[in-house]
C-alpha cells in the first residue's frame, strides 16, 4: 500500500494517507486568540487538509482534542458542535495538556476515512 504525505516538513507532515485512511497532525490556531477563534481556525485547517486528501468531516473516524485548560471545554464545544456533521460524529476524546506554547489553547488531531 502506498503512503502519501501532505505538506511534509522537516519534523512532520500535516497529513499522511495510508490506504483509505488519512491521519492529520495536531492542528492549532493562532496563539493569543481566544479558544473559540482558535477552534474555528483549527477546524478550517482540518476541512482544508481533509479536502486535499479527498475526504471531509462526514468521514471522521476519531478526534482527539487537547485543551490547555478544561475550563474552555464549553467554549470549544460551542464551535465544534456547529461544525461537526451531526449524522456522522467521530469517536472523540478531550483532555487537558500543556500545549506547544502558553498561548495555544486547543489542538485537535483527526483520523478520517477517504
Amino acid at each position: 500500500m502506498s503512503i502519501r504525505r501532505i505538506e511534509p516538513g522537516k519534523r512532520m507532515s500535516q497529513a499522511v494517507i495510508h490506504g483509505s485512511t488519512v491521519y492529520l497532525t495536531g492542528q492549532v490556531g493562532t496563539p493569543g486568540k481566544d479558544v473559540k477563534a482558535q477552534t474555528q481556525e483549527v477546524l478550517a485547517s482540518i476541512d482544508r487538509l481533509l479536502a486535499e486528501a479527498g475526504s471531509d468531516k462526514s468521514k471522521l473516524l476519531s478526534a482527539t482534542i487537547w485543551l490547555a485548560d478544561m475550563r474552555d471545554f464549553a467554549d470549544m464545544n460551542s464551535v465544534w458542535d456547529v461544525w461537526v456533521d451531526p449524522a456522522n460524529p467521530p469517536a472523540r476524546a478531550t483532555g487537558e495538556a500543556r500545549l506547544a506554547t502558553a498561548q495555544h489553547l486547543v489542538e485537535i488531531i483527526i483520523v478520517a476515512a477517504i
